[in-house]
């Protein structure tokens, strides 16, 4: 663990950059009926947000990749259009 930590204390390398990387995969949905508009609000109240049904139509999912240089501050992220056991060996 101390090996691990130690790498996090590197001084800024720009030939030996420091990448993190993340990976995580997301639901797509749809909703199944168009969201109600709230009624209004009398007074100086705050305007309510739209009803949304719990119901919902799934389309699917897809992955997102995130590339992060912390010393840089550089980062990069990628959205697939569909999740597929190829997304992660690109």
């Amino acid at each position: 663990m101390e090996d691990v930590l130690e790498v996090y204390h590197r001084p800024y390398d720009p030939l030996r950059p420091q990448i993190c990387l993340d990976e995580t995969s997301k639901a797509l949905h749809a909703h199944s009926r168009p969201p109600a508009s709230p009624r209004p609000q009398q007074g100086e109240k705050p305007a309510l947000p739209a009803r949304e049904d719990y119901e919902y139509i799934r389309n699917g999912t897809a992955n997102l990749f995130l590339w992060f240089e912390p010393l840089s501050g550089h980062r990069e992220v990628k959205a697939t259009e569909r999740r597929t056991r190829l997304d992660g060996r690109r």
